[in-house]
């Protein structure tokens, strides 16, 4: 994992009238405790990964609630956990990635959706849309539709979230349905506070177990024929009665304006959004009160007809804000209006983008477009317009004074062990040419970006090997699969390489064994080494493999370049036909830094020897052809001025944060460039060997001529 979340855990404990302080996706987490949870599940993805995080890193306290836990390999499983709560009183919450988890879980879902459920059921789901999102921008809201699963979208104070939640479990329970909780990456990472509550064990755990299975009950399952009845329930019973709820219990908000004849309907997601952006033109203050009126959906599926016709029915125009396309909340809006006979004006997508992210600028202009088209009584329409013009010329101004910004693409990080794999697959396509690379989900799709920019295609997480099923047959060279250890057994053990081996398939993949789902902060697989419980792992893909049937395996260390262009070029031109399976084998850099750091101070505090590689590159040496970092694109190998006056092309220079992988020194030996590299260890509690080695190593460099007679630092004491 990659943070101790200790603090945080201590926070869960707080009962009755204390204060909560932190993130929104913690007070998730807090709130699951307090609503009486008796399984949470899940698959680690931004922005909700802290969630399943602080659960794991929480086991003592869910212990004393009886709260089971089940970190998942793949969002199908975690959804199928919900399988509980068909037939049991138990509630029970998973969480991931929306939309591409979303995509994974679907058939459990649905067939979770449609029997329906006893106990609480939420699906936690971080909404990533919008221009920092790292998955494909579709949107969460079309499953809801599709499977008739309430959509919850908080607003994002730490009150609302918690509330929701909890409200959310008992709406799940009022209308026999599962619901799902949609949180952006800004309410996953809002700070703020709320007074806790104290938490509660469910009607049955691991403490207080169910005695009987449930009896046989054929409407309990997901299969025909009663598919067809619970088809006619989910909309002639359960939809009424979460309406019912929804509007009983005020899920929705009203915020209240001056202004009577305009508002605007808002996703309660974007209600801070709103209200900042009509802040800055002089609509709002920064404590929320607003001259427009605001209906806030925090449950956008299913919307309550009533709400929408007593909040519309007074108004000439309504603004819906919805992110996103297509515009599902803008139609259903239009349609009840026009079902009820009320002839309000409903604006959205024509001031509005219609695909993109809703950020404060977007939203400034389109409510200040909103406002020109609608001349609200007691508001100055053109004013409005004046503000949001002129911020937006401001923007202008200001990246025109700061003139043309270097582009800063995602890349590795420093010493990652993926990235010598590419190097490697660079300098072997010296000799064999170009090849198909079939791109997964993970931190090896850092290599679609400069200086490698390798990959076809991009299917989804494991299925790079799947992706190339139809390109292989039809080329003369064998396609290159790139997979994590990560992807392998969440897809790509069943999609790829079971189908793969069913259908005789040829082909060359490249499995990444770097021991964590590093991507989403360190987490622990069933192949890593170690796991939750500091035990050792008891799978291993390499057996696992070879038990499915795979005959030509290779092992190779990641930063041993020369020895991974061996082996590529080997499996490429192996007339042998069959799936062929590189692993490549290389601890996470970030991982290991974080064990290394710990293990090193132990050591310096009893006084042991500790040694730290680092590399550099003479500068006398170094010919400017810079083959290295176009091979490399280590962050840590840069360029500098040259000492040398005659010479005015730049020198290769390693920067500090090198954090000695060696990959620089692999790339100029595998590619045969200038010798200019080299490798120093920084010794600390030396030995009197390590300082007789020093001394002697410097009187045979002094009287081959390179000592420079200048005083040296012996070692580091």
């Amino acid at each position: 994992m990659e943070r101790s979340f200790a603090k945080e855990v201590e926070s869960l404990r707080l009962g009755d009238g204390e204060t909560f302080h932190g993130e929104g996706i913690l007070a998730v987490t807090k709130a699951l405790l307090q609503s009486g949870v008796s399984y949470v599940g899940g698959y680690q993805g931004a922005p909700v990964s802290h969630l399943l995080d602080v659960m794991v890193e929480a086991e003592d306290l869910l212990g004393e609630l009886g709260v089971h836990v089940e970190t998942c390999t793949n969002e199908a499983s975690a959804a199928a956990m919900l399988g509980a709560s068909i037939n049991y009183p138990l509630r029970g919450a998973v969480t991931w990635k929306s939309i591409v988890g979303t995509n994974v879980a679907a058939d459990a879902l649905s067939n979770l959706a449609s029997p329906g459920v006893i106990g609480g059921a939420m699906i936690v789901i971080g909404e990533d849309y919008g221009e920092g999102a790292s998955v494909i921008q579709e949107r969460s809201y079309a499953y809801a539709l599709k499977s008739s699963m309430w959509l919850l979208d908080p607003r994002p104070d730490l009150p609302t979230i918690v509330r929701t939640v909890e409200k959310g479990f008992e709406l799940s329970e009022a209308s026999h349905t599962p619901v799902m909780l949609e949180l952006r990456i800004r309410a996953c990472h809002v700070t703020g506070s709320f007074v806790a509550s104290t938490n509660r064990k469910g009607i049955n755990s691991g403490i207080d177990r169910i005695k009987d299975p449930a009896k046989f009950n054929y409407s309990r399952l997901a299969h025909p024929p009663v598919t067809y009845v619970q088809e006619r329930l989910k909309i002639e019973e359960r939809m009424p009665a979460a309406r019912a709820f929804i509007r009983e219990h005020k899920l929705n908000e009203r915020i209240d304006g001056d202004t009577k004849d305009v508002g605007i309907i808002v996703m309660g997601g974007l209600t801070s959004s709103v209200l900042r952006a009509m802040e800055r033109l002089g609509l709002a203050d920064v404590f929320g009160t607003a001259k427009l009126p605001m209906l806030v959906l925090n449950v956008v599926y299913p919307l309550v007809p009533e709400e929408i016709r007593e909040f519309c029915a007074s108004k000439r125009a309504v603004l819906v804000v919805e992110e996103g396309f297509p515009d599902y909340i803008e139609q259903a809006v239009n349609v009840e209006l026009r079902r009820a006979d009320i002839q309000t004006r409903v604006i959205g997508k024509d001031v509005l983008p219609r695909v993109g992210e809703y950020t404060s600028d977007v939203l400034l202009k389109g409510i200040a477009g909103f406002l020109r088209d609608t001349r609200p009584a007691g508001i100055d329409a053109d004013a409005a317009m004046t503000k949001a013009e002129a911020v937006a010329a401001q923007k202008v101004k200001s990246a025109a004074a700061l003139g043309h910004l270097p582009p800063r693409p995602p890349t590795f990080c420093t010493g990652c062990p993926e990235r010598p794999v590419f190097s490697a697959i660079k300098l072997a396509q010296r000799e064999i040419g170009p090849t198909h690379i079939s791109a997964d989900i993970g931190c090896h799709a850092f290599a679609t970006f400069a200086p490698f920019s390798m990959g076809n295609s991009i299917l989804g997480y494991g299925m790079s090997l799947a992706s190339a099923a139809a390109v292989g047959p039809n080329m003369e060279k064998k396609p290159i699969a790139i997979m994590g250890d990560g992807g392998f057994w969440h897809n790509g053990i069943i999609t790829g390489v079971a189908s793969n081996l069913f259908n005789k398939g040829d082909g060359v993949l490249i499995v990444m064994q770097n021991g964590y789902t590093s991507a989403t902060g360190q987490q622990f697989m069933p192949s890593s080494v170690l796991r939750r419980s500091d035990d050792h792992g008891g799978m291993d893909i390499e057996t696992t493999l070879r038990t499915m049937g795979v005959k030509w395996m290779r092992k190779v260390r990641t930063y041993g370049v020369a020895g991974m262009v061996k082996t590529l070029k080997e499996a490429m031109r192996s007339a042998e036909r069959g799936l062929k399976v590189i692993i490549a084998d290389g601890e996470c850099q970030l991982a290991r830094q974080r064990r290394v750091r710990a293990e090193d101070a132990d050591k310096l505090k009893r006084g042991e020897r500790v040694t730290r590689a680092r590399y550099g590159v003479d500068d006398e040496i170094c010919t400017g052809d810079h083959s290295c970092i176009r091979l490399s694109g280590c962050p840590s190998l840069t360029v500098k001025p040259s000492p040398d006056p005659l010479r005015t092309d730049p020198v290769a220079s390693v920067i500090d944060s090198c954090v000695g992988c060696g990959l620089c020194g692999e790339v100029a030996h595998a590619a045969v460039l200038c010798p200019s590299f080299y490798r120093a260890e920084i010794v600390r509690n030396a030995t009197w060997w390590d300082r007789a080695l020093f001394r002697t190593r410097r009187a045979v460099i002094g009287a081959l001529g390179g000592y420079n007679g200048k005083p040296v630092k012996e070692v580091a004491a």
